[in-house]
């Protein structure tokens, strides 16, 4: 097969905490808010976790809080940029116009229906403005912003292909390339996560057209919390999703399935790692495959947690390849020519020969999701959920949560080890997908682990 030529990696960051977060207040386009103490010592931490990065290129909002953010990551750069950094009003936070400076508080109380919309169905956000003649228009900010993130993408890709690329910018603004990027809706704009100072990691494989993988979603472990608090304001029920660690056969990228393969020494390694990075996470319950490699990080995780019961979910096993379990990728193409580049650009049109297909994996993983969710909403003791699974039910999951199709199955990465947070919010239909294949007690911001067969 072709070489593939490299991704374009984009390396995603959100302000740090400024006045306005601090005071619970709607900032938008306003650029009276400035970073605080804190903000300033998260925008320093960024800098490390990513001193070691080579950017050709740094873009920034113009706004002082995310512009201040940017200046203190690149003062700790070990490598300086190829290029100054270019200031966009392309990056600019979501324009709130009629709420900018109010208390959340007060536009709850003063625009109800709205703010409403705002929580669970953020598309539909109206707000009546003056327009270019004076004459009132209908804006509707999170339309206009998503807008503004695929213009964004469609004129920075070309520029950059294979290169690496940092952006600092704001919760919206952020969440809105995540989402254009891998195909969420502006339905969705709630759906995702960005703490302030949290890293995400994108990988585009070519244009704005071709495939895009979300490698990791808001991390925070380099601010000193594994994991990001759940959305202020908000309760709710806590799942946390993690991949086993490594096989030896996914060190080989050789096809495993429903062959129960063990753990090597490597991934008893990432477990226990794993294991110390959840130590100090109130971790109240726990599921896993009944299979070797995930039983054994649960089990390995869960010694920091002996209370904790470790049940079986059989509809968590791992996509069954049928004849391929067992083959290396040329072995698969020259037994099946074409399948594997079938598999690897349209999976959800492949159907394994004797094995399944993804609309299968999809009926079980998502059973038992749903089944370990409502087990969450009924325990009388409320507290986090552990889950412990493979790379395809896992991505099955994630698609799911964010209401998307078998289509989308590579956009998310999952490494052995990895860990993602998954939020169900007291009142609200929609999950949000907190933070996504959190690498970083594996070693650093990128994901590392081995990239072999499912």
């Amino acid at each position: 097969m072709p070489t593939k030529p490299s991704p374009t990696r984009v390396i995603l960051v959100r302000h740090g905490e400024s006045s306005f977060n601090l005071e619970r207040r709607v900032q938008g386009h306003w650029d009276k808010s400035t970073l605080t103490e804190t903000g300033k010592i998260s925008a320093r931490q960024v800098g490390d976790a990513l001193s070691e990065m080579k950017f050709d290129a740094v873009y920034s909002s113009p706004l002082s809080r995310a512009k201040d953010t940017a200046d203190i990551i690149l003062s700790r750069l070990k490598t300086p940029p190829a290029s100054p950094i270019q200031v966009t009003d392309s990056l600019k936070e979501i324009n709130l116009v009629l709420w900018e400076g109010m208390l959340f508080t007060e536009v709850a109380a003063q625009y109800p229906e709205e703010y409403r919309n705002w929580q669970e169905a953020p598309d539909r956000v109206r707000m009546v403005i003056p327009g270019d003649d004076g004459q009132p228009i209908d804006f509707y900010p999170v339309l206009a912003l998503f807008e503004q993130a695929r213009d964004f993408w469609k004129e920075l890709l070309p520029r950059h292909a294979g290169q690496t690329i940092l952006l600092v910018a704001h919760s919206g603004i952020n969440r809105a390339l995540v989402s254009t990027a891998v195909g969420l809706p502006p339905d969705r704009y709630q759906s995702i996560h960005q703490s302030n100072c949290g890293i995400s990691v994108l990988n585009f494989s070519g244009s704005w057209d071709d495939p895009v993988q979300l490698e990791s979603l808001n991390l925070t472990a380099h601010l000193g919390e594994p994991l990001p608090p759940m959305k202020q304001g908000r309760t709710g029920h806590r799942l946390l999703l993690v991949r086993h660690g490594e096989t030896n056969w996914n060190r080989d990228k050789r096809f495993q399935g429903q062959i129960d393969v063990p753990l090597n020494e490597m991934g008893r390694v990432q477990s226990g790692q794993a294991a110390e990075f959840l130590k100090p996470v109130p971790i109240r319950y726990a599921v896993t495959s009944p299979m070797l490699r995930p039983k054994e990080t649960a089990e390995i995780i869960l010694q920091h947690h002996p209370d904790v019961d470790l049940e079986l979910e059989d509809n968590l096993r791992e996509i069954s390849h049928g004849l391929w379990e067992g083959k290396l990728e040329t072995e698969i193409e020259q037994e099946y020519p074409g399948m594997l580049e079938q598999w690897q650009n349209a999976p959800e049109t492949v159907q394994m020969p004797e094995g399944e297909n993804l609309h299968q994996v999809w009926e079980r993983a998502i059973a038992a999701w749903d089944g370990i969710v409502q087990s969450a909403y009924q325990r009388q003791e409320p507290g986090i959920t552990l889950v412990v699974a493979h790379d395809a039910i896992n991505k099955a999951i994630l698609c799911y949560v964010l209401g998307l199709g078998p289509n989308y199955f590579w956009s998310f990465k999952q490494g052995n080890g990895a860990v993602s947070v998954i939020d169900y919010s007291q009142g609200s239909e929609k999950p949000v997908l907190t933070a996504m294949n959190i690498t970083s007690h594996l070693g650093g911001v990128l994901d590392k682990t081995a990239a072999g067969a499912l």
